[in-house]
């Protein structure tokens, strides 16, 4: 009888853990559940106060793991150059994003925050397959710092390169714009088979959700003049500047930001029939739209002139996401459940925290390999001696001495242009690792040619030397948005100078570095070879590559290299249509095997 007791107080025990497994169940958190059942459940039980702070992006300068705690943050950035150290190692930079997750994860219903970065890649004339891998490597990178949203790629069509953020364009042709969204599944993974059209897709923790951007027109502007206005019929604007988002929502993008530019003089921030009635109902679009940084401030003029109206002005237009810090005061569940629909999609709620294992992925030298294919297929090569029997390039590697000259020819950071490190970009061979052109070309020449470098040679120390050739690499110094703008585009002193005094005294190849066309008519009579060479980055072997004929070039131009900046802007397909080189130009050579 002694046993009966304790048998009842088993069966009590049993059943109390079991209402206490009930209790703690929620439906949200279980990965089983259909993505809409998790989505529904979470929003009956948030306050207002948690889907306000769900709706706010705040920059990491002023974000702490008891401020996510707090505000109940919904995502976290780091604006241009913002970094938790100089040189940061990628676990600096997970602990840090871990940091701040843990103050998400300890909140009432512990909604993991999302954290984003810039991935800008630039200027890439090379094909979609190749896009798609270099996307996978950038998702890999960016996950091997904690990191898992990126605010990329952008899909502008620069109709006009005096435009500061033309080297973020793909190109002036929507059609190549469009082929380039394969980047888009190289970020996020392809979606699944049984997909419907607009809903996001991330496929697993080592891909990233990628943001569309700038929505919409923001290539188009007067004058090229960042974040002006784009003067164009609703006909032109959808079949210029609108394609792209088309293939970005079919290959399931889970963010898309909105431009700072106005349309027709409405600001896109507050244009609720093209981000609610074209881009979410027409299109179909379900997962979340960002603002641009501190973009709903610049709604009025001058910007934060009246924020409350900025704020309800914005968010009724349809933006889901205001970035950075703001403080709301309306809030609509339907546009927190994109926000939310993201998280889940993205396995934030199952795998919040980031762990070391993907730090060895960080400038591997397999992505380093990618990269230098990438710079090889994007160079164009625009000019190849007098005529086509008596080419310059190939190089010889063999030779007793040859010049090297220019600028950009020993300049890691000139190479790779804003965006890299600092937001406008930095001088120098100390701010990341790579290969500049100049230690490029050394490596490649048979060791018994003399190479001597000379930034800015004058005249007479060339004609004094019997060089056998030289290569001059000058261009553009780095620059990011409107600190590009340029309406002369004229490539900086000593870089003309340094073409007059080389070229005019020794047969030369000029590589350009450079994020868009720039003046080079005037000089291009002295010049015997000249090649495109964007921004290459870190991978100054790929410009040797095929300088020397270890690779051919196979390049084509993605957009119409002008004469004179005032025939700007000039877009293939013009009436008057009369470039110094077209769109789609570019010369061929063969690898030459013995060299």
């Amino acid at each position: 009888m002694a046993r009966i007791p304790h048998l009842l107080m088993g069966l009590l025990l049993l059943s109390c853990l079991g209402a206490m497994c009930d209790a703690e169940y929620t439906k949200y958190k279980d990965p089983k559940q259909p993505l809409n059942a998790r989505i529904n459940d979470l929003l009956k039980r948030m306050t207002l106060e948690e889907k306000i702070g769900q709706m706010v992006q705040i920059d990491r300068t002023v974000a702490s793991s008891e401020v996510l705690k707090k505000y109940f943050i919904g995502s976290v950035l780091s604006g241009g150059g913002s970094v938790p150290a100089k040189q940061a190692s990628p676990e600096t930079w997970i602990d840090m994003v871990n940091d701040f997750q843990k103050g998400s994860l300890s909140t009432r219903l512990g909604i993991p925050m999302i954290y984003g970065i810039d991935a800008v890649h630039g200027h890439n004339n090379v094909d979609p397959e190749l896009v798609k891998k270099i996307g996978a490597a950038t998702a890999l990178e960016v996950r091997a710092t904690g990191i898992p949203y990126v605010f990329a790629p952008c899909i502008a069509v620069c109709r006009d390169p005096r435009w500061g953020r033309c080297y973020e364009s793909y190109s002036e042709d929507p059609k190549i714009v469009q082929a380039m969204t394969e980047i888009i599944p190289g970020l996020q993974g392809d979606i699944p088979a049984n997909s419907h059209k607009g809903v996001p897709s991330v496929a697993g923790d080592k891909k990233v959700a990628a943001c569309a951007k700038h929505y919409v027109g923001d290539g188009g502007t007067t004058n090229g003049i960042n974040e002006n206005n784009t003067v164009i019929n609703r006909h032109g604007l959808l079949s210029i500047h609108m394609p792209a988002y088309y293939n970005s929502i079919i290959k399931g993008v889970a963010t898309i930001m909105v431009s700072y530019s106005s349309w027709n003089g409405k600001k896109m921030h507050a244009n609720y029939d093209l981000i609610t009635n074209f881009l979410k109902n027409s299109l179909r679009f379900r997962g979340f739209v960002i603002s641009d940084w501190e973009g709903i401030d610049r709604i009025t003029s001058p910007p934060h002139a009246n924020y409350t109206y900025s704020i309800i002005a914005g968010i009724t237009a349809g933006i889901d996401m205001a970035s950075p810090l703001i403080l709301l005061q309306i809030c609509d569940s339907t546009f927190l459940k994109r926000i939310l629909r993201v998280k889940f999609v993205m396995g934030l709620f199952e795998k919040p925290l980031a762990d070391h294992s993907l730090v060895d992925q960080l400038g591997s030298q397999e992505h380093r390999e990618l990269a230098r294919e990438a710079v090889r297929k994007s160079l164009v090569l625009l000019k190849n001696g007098e005529s086509a029997d008596k080419p310059l390039l190939p190089l010889p590697k063999k030779a007793s001495k040859i010049l090297v000259a220019g600028s950009h020819a020993d300049n890691l950071g000139y190479q790779c242009g804003g965006w890299t490190i600092e937001w406008q970009g930095l001088s120098g061979n100390n701010i990341t690792k790579g290969t500049t052109i100049l230690t490029a070309i050394k490596d490649t020449v048979d060791p018994k040619t003399q190479v001597v470098y000379k930034e800015n040679p004058d005249a007479k120390f060339v004609k004094s030397n019997d060089f056998s050739y030289a290569i001059v690499v000058v261009g553009e110094h780095p620059y990011a948005e409107t600190q590009g703008d340029s309406l002369n585009l004229t490539i900086p002193e000593p870089g003309p100078s340094t073409i007059t005094n080389v070229c005019g005294n020794v047969k030369c190849v000029v590589v350009i570095i450079s994020g868009r066309p720039v003046v080079i008519q005037p000089y291009l009579p002295s010049i015997d070879a000249l090649v495109a060479a964007w921004l290459p980055g870190t991978e100054g072997k790929g410009v040797a590559d095929v300088l020397f004929g270890n690779y051919g070039f196979t390049g084509k131009l993605s957009r119409t290299w002008f004469k004179t900046v005032d025939q700007l802007p000039m877009n293939v397909g013009d009436k008057h249509y009369d470039p110094l080189f077209p769109f789609g130009f570019g010369l061929t050579t063969k690898p030459t095997k013995t060299n």
